[in-house]
């Protein structure tokens, strides 16, 4: 406890994690502080989907409706070949009745809500953490803090997390490399993802009528190739309409980025640290849980520390699911980068064989989180 009795708390990280928690805790009175290492609270230019489960989580951190309200309800149609025949059609609205919405927006916009949602001495922007002790100790580039609790939500290569698990593997790369763009408006219609051999492609509309598209590839990492040049000859010859998709990027938007994912942890608190997001269980992006998963961390979290289970019910609460979440995103990515024509041939023989309300069943165990 701090000095005047309040319960003090730094979040080392300002990305949808970090502010998510800081949200959280504020709501149940916590003095925060978040430490961001760049000048200023920002987004990649790229689109997030929020499944029910990270919506749930938005409403009981009280902005669940501000997102829908600049959101666009998912109009996602399953999976495709690249001539375009269906090898797996999703029904939006039995997801949507069964588990609740899907939405889409762009990342900026959900950072713009979750900062706005806290008052702007709470933001600390151009402070780089060096380390981090058990004692609730942070080391920044400008001298000490002290805190009751620390919240790391530093990202896959998080400071937190190398200071008090020094012997930990470090990020672990996929076997593929993603590019992601946010291109002008295109009506495209309903979203989804189209599957080759050892390369894919989605798309999915945002609100406003642009698009937010991303490629995979299975490549060798630390490529540096050239982002649309390489979007266009990978995947310009594919159905309808990614080419037309491809014509509305601009070269300056697309971001490339190896895809990694971190071996599990034994544990996500040490002292009184604890860890959230990727910091604690970066992920592959094939559930497209990453974003969801931190944003049910930064709710399990603040309630953990309402009762009398504290860091170890969090730990005891997140970690087998969000271990468990990640083997699933890891297994989907094997199989949707397959490369030789007859194990492709085999998984997309499967996959128009599987009846729809089975995928929808097997989404269970992700969707069906709600808040304590």
């Amino acid at each position: 406890m701090g000095a005047t009795g309040h319960r003090d708390a730094i979040v080392v990280g300002g990305g949808i994690g970090g502010l998510a928690t800081a949200i959280g805790l504020s709501r149940r009175g916590w003095q925060v502080q978040v430490l961001e290492r760049a000048a200023e609270f920002r987004e990649v230019g790229a689109g997030i989907s929020l499944w029910p489960n990270a919506l749930r989580a938005l409403d009981a951190l009280g902005l669940g409706a501000q997102v829908r309200q600049h959101a666009l309800a998912d109009t996602g149609a399953g999976i495709r070949n690249p001539k375009g025949a269906w090898l797996s059609r999703t029904d939006t609205r039995a997801m949507e009745s069964r588990y609740g919405q899907l939405t889409v927006l762009h990342r900026a916009e959900l950072l713009d809500i979750l900062c706005a949602a806290l008052p702007e001495q709470v933001l600390r922007p151009g402070v780089a953490v060096r380390r981090v002790r058990p004692d609730g100790t942070v080391v920044h580039d400008g001298g000490e803090l002290h805190a009751d609790l620390v919240v790391g939500a530093d990202g896959i290569r998080s400071v937190v997390r190398r200071s008090l698990w020094p012997d930990a593997p470090g990020p672990r790369y996929a076997g593929y490399t993603t590019w992601r763009v946010v291109t002008g408006p295109v009506p495209i219609g309903a979203g989804g993802e189209t599957w080759g051999r050892g390369e894919r492609f989605g798309f999915v509309p945002l609100p406003d009528g642009r698009v937010y598209a991303f490629g995979v590839a299975t490549v060798p990492e630390g490529g540096t190739g050239d982002g649309l040049a390489e979007l266009r000859r990978r995947f310009g010859t594919w159905h309808d309409p990614i080419p037309a998709v491809l014509a509305a990027a601009d070269e300056s938007a697309v971001l490339r980025h190896d895809v990694h994912s971190l071996s599990p942890l034994p544990t996500y608190v040490s002292g009184r640290v604890a860890l959230i997001g990727d910091a604690a269980h970066a992920m592959t992006p094939n559930l497209g849980q990453g974003a969801c998963q931190a944003l049910e961390d930064a709710v399990e979290l603040a309630a953990a520390l309402d009762s009398s289970g504290g860091l170890g019910a969090y730990d005891l609460a997140r970690r087998p699911r969000t271990q468990m979440i990640a083997r699933r995103a890891d297994r989907i990515g094997t199989v949707a980068q397959l490369s030789s024509p007859l194990a492709a041939g085999l998984r997309d023989l499967a996959l128009r064989l599987t009846p729809a309300s089975a995928s929808l069943r097997s989404l269970a165990p992700v969707l069906d989180w709600g808040p304590r």
